[in-house]
């Protein structure tokens, strides 16, 4: 693998930012920063062991940092060393894994010595035999056990860290001094396989990350052009077509494979049934049915045709497609979304900043009482310091066992795992999550605020009502010109919005052929949740609510279109200087889903509530909520208004979710505990300024997020207590003399494997 560094201005100076290799457990991560800390000019250090990454700020140079990890048994991702451990395991491929290790390889040549010639020993009562016995089990102990005891040294002295490694070293070289030979080789050899076990499961969930990365692919097929057969273009491959002559000053095209990451925008490829699309782009020619699950989470694939948009890393099912690039490789929307992935990934809960901090005075605490069950048992009631001939265990041994049990390895990693498979599985199932704080508190959430444009509906909606002053017609005239003269008035002030009611009555004045009726109207006005004011030929006009038609001094001419107003349209009135002279009316269609989706919540959440935050009138609203199920409607809120509602449904229920676009409700979205924007496939500014992201426009994927994120505490609730149940057992055990070294050892590896699994099942979340 090679290291990314990074370096980037900041206020405490440098960022430096890499990959590391040669971490084992969640503790190596704690021992590189305490390590890197105290390199003189370090501000700050943070490292991630699930991600193997490194951030730090300060001073401090990229040789400082590498020679530091060399001191402490690590490295930088791209140097090699004899250390270096293997690299990551295809799916399955545990014995070759294992094998890649030379660590493992000397434990294993080590443990079938130590099982040779302890058989022999069981089977011969000769002095010499068990003399060779004791010797092979010694060297087992030095040999299997040298890079465990060099990396707890380097540990003490340049991180001032008890770590793990130095623990095993007490409790092996502390075995070998009570005459428990077999003790302190079982000690060195299960806690190298178990190291190796952990590095195994640990690289497991990093794969799942990798998988994202992979999903776009290496080369790609890009279409030439030239005038005349002796004109050349280099690449990897060339197959030229055939058809048509081939005579000088002809146009030609031909096909030639590239890297990926050589694709501009603009480069017309070839995308062959089967293959992955190499690029975010649109389709030039060519129609087919492209399967973006591995992308946006959607299982089923969509049809697609020229001026359709298209993801990298989709893939085309059964028709050739020429695709025009739009977006170079490093920004497709698989690599935006991995990169976020991997930020995501680094970014501690704080539950793991919290086992973090008890992890550093954890262990600690626990070799003091090691001492502690030592000394006082010895010097105060004439306990044995060793082990007696009555085969009962002596206090130096029951401290021993202390110490293999205050490893924090399984606590340590317990959360990371978890979090790690739950943000990967997310995206796998079309939904980024920024980091683990983002996940904790999207389990926490007990109110779900929905905008209701765009969101709850279709947002796209159509005028279904025009009705000028003095006519009566109803719902839409077949021609009316005083009906075509509102619209074409509307259409004057709208024509630079980017607002769905906008486009509806643009719409609208082009089927009609009403947009040149008036000039573009000038000097326009928005007014943030009510319409919009310009000027024209001399009038102001105005398109947009009876607040705004009040604030412009037109109130009084509301009236003649109650009717209108009061049906469950969105109404939009028109007026020219202080007269209202039409309304326009417009229905924006529910989303199929959203009924399932908020029964869904409901089903699966009992206790959570749903409501709506919408500038639209309350008639509206209040139909689309009774339509679909809603728990509580606010409506006519401007911009602020909604703040304030996110600010009082806090207050009421607790934490509140507020799902919009990203984009109008960006200021809600920021307010909100956790802000969810639709729609990120494509759209940067979703990924950026959102909390949590649904790839695809479906809000379908809400209650899988809302479930996963529970599902994940759930987890992580489950490793803790099983990290310091099993701990608190074998601390009772040990104490009284019933833990054996070697059962300690299991205990702790054990248990680090079984946090780590556990955590892991969340990459087969439903």
């Amino acid at each position: 693998m090679r290291a990314h560094i990074e370096a980037s201005s900041a206020s405490g100076g440098a960022t430096l930012r890499a990959k590391i290799a040669g971490m084992d457990c969640g503790s190596c991560a704690l021992t590189i920063e305490d390590g890197l800390k105290q390199l003189p000019g370090a501000t700050r250090v943070a490292v991630d062991f699930t991600t193997e990454t490194l951030e730090l700020e300060g001073e401090v140079s990229r040789e400082q940092v590498a020679r530091r990890l060399r001191q402490l048994g690590y490295r930088l991702a791209d140097e090699t060393g004899a250390a270096r451990p293997p690299a990551a395991p295809a799916a399955g491929n545990f014995l070759g894994f294992f094998l890649a290790d030379p660590q493992q390889r000397v434990a294993v040549g080590a443990a079938v010595a130590v099982l040779v010639v302890c058989l022999w020993a069981a089977l011969s009562a000769r002095p010499i035999v068990h003399q060779i016995r004791e010797a092979i089990l010694i060297a087992s102990v030095v040999i299997a056990g040298a890079p465990i005891f060099i990396k707890g040294l380097r540990a003490l002295f340049f991180s001032r860290r008890v770590s793990i490694d130095l623990l095993m070293t007490l409790a092996a070289l502390g075995a070998l001094l009570i005459g428990e030979s077999g003790e302190a080789a079982t000690v060195v050899l299960l806690f190298t396989f178990g190291e190796g076990l952990e590095r195994f499961s640990a690289a497991r969930a990093r794969d799942s990350l990798k998988s994202l990365l992979s999903l776009q692919p290496e080369v790609a097929t890009v279409i030439r052009s030239h005038a005349g057969s002796h004109e050349e273009e280099h690449g990897h491959d060339h197959d030229h077509d055939h058809g048509g002559g081939d005579h000088p000053g002809e146009a030609h095209e031909h096909t030639q494979v590239v890297r990926a990451q050589e694709l501009r925008r603009g480069d017309l490829i070839l995308v062959k049934p089967g293959e992955r699309i190499a690029a975010d782009g649109v389709i030039a020619s060519g129609e087919s049915s492209v399967n973006q699950a591995a992308v946006t989470g959607e299982s089923i694939p969509v049809a697609r045709g020229p001026g359709d948009a298209v993801l990298a890393g989709t893939v085309n099912a059964e028709g050739a497609l020429r695709v025009e690039v739009r977006r170079v490789a490093s920004q497709s929307t698989v690599a935006r979304i991995a990169r976020l992935v991997e930020q995501a990934q680094a970014q501690r809960s704080p539950a793991e900043r919290f086992i973090d901090r008890f992890a550093r005075w954890y262990t600690p605490a626990v070799v003091v009482l090691a001492i502690l069950t030592v000394a006082v048992p010895v010097l105060f009631w004439d306990g044995a310091l060793l082990n007696p001939a009555d085969g009962s265990r002596g206090w130096l041994y029951r401290g021993l066992a202390l110490l293999i049990i205050a490893c924090p390895c399984a606590l340590v990693i317990s959360i990371p795992v978890t979090v790690v498979s739950s943000l990967t599985r997310l995206a796998q199932l079309g939904v980024l999550v920024k980091g683990g704080e983002q996940l904790d508190k999207l389990a926490e959430i007990r109110t779900v605020a929905f905008d209701k444009t765009g969101t709850l509906t279709r947002g796209r909606p159509s005028i279904t009502a025009v009705q000028a002053r003095g006519c009566e017609h109803e719902p839409l005239p077949p021609e009316c010109a005083r009906c075509d003269d509102v619209v074409a008035l509307a259409a004057s002030v709208e024509g630079s919005s980017e607002h769905p009611i906008a486009h509806a009555i643009l719409e609208w004045a082009r089927a009609r052929g009403l947009m040149h009726r008036y000039p573009p109207a000038a000097a326009i006005v928005a007014a943030a949740g009510r319409g919009v004011t310009g000027q024209l030929q001399g009038s102001a006009v105005s398109v947009g609510t009876e607040a705004l038609m009040s604030a412009r001094g037109a109130g009084a001419g509301v009236k003649q279109f109650t009717t209108l107003t009061e049906s469950r349209r969105t109404v939009m009135l028109v007026a020219r200087d202080a007269a209202v002279v039409g309304a326009i009316g417009v229905e924006d269609p529910v989303r199929e889903e959203t009924p399932q989706v908020l029964a869904t919540l409901k089903r699966t959440i009992p206790s959570l509530r749903t409501a709506m935050l919408t500038g639209d009138n309350e008639r509206v609203a209040l139909d689309v909520a009774r339509r679909i199920g809603l728990d509580e409607v606010r409506a006519q809120l401007m911009p602020t208004d909604k703040l304030a509602a996110i600010e009082q449904l806090r207050r009421e229920h607790g934490p509140v979710a507020m799902v919009g676009d990203g984009i109008n409700d960006a200021p809600a979205l920021a307010r909100a505990d956790v802000g969810i924007a639709m729609g990120g496939a494509g759209s940067a500014q979703a990924m950026e300024t959102a909390d949590v992201v649904l790839m695809q426009d479906d809000l379908t994927r809400l209650p899988v997020a809302l479930s996963v994120a529970r599902r994940n505490r759930s987890i992580v609730k489950q490793n803790i207590a099983l990290s310091l149940g099993l701990k608190l057992a074998f601390l009772a055990l040990a104490v009284p003399g019933l833990a054996t070294l070697w059962l300690a050892v299991i205990a702790d590896v054990g248990t680090t494997v079984l946090v780590t699994l556990n955590g892991m099942r969340m990459l087969k979340a439903k």
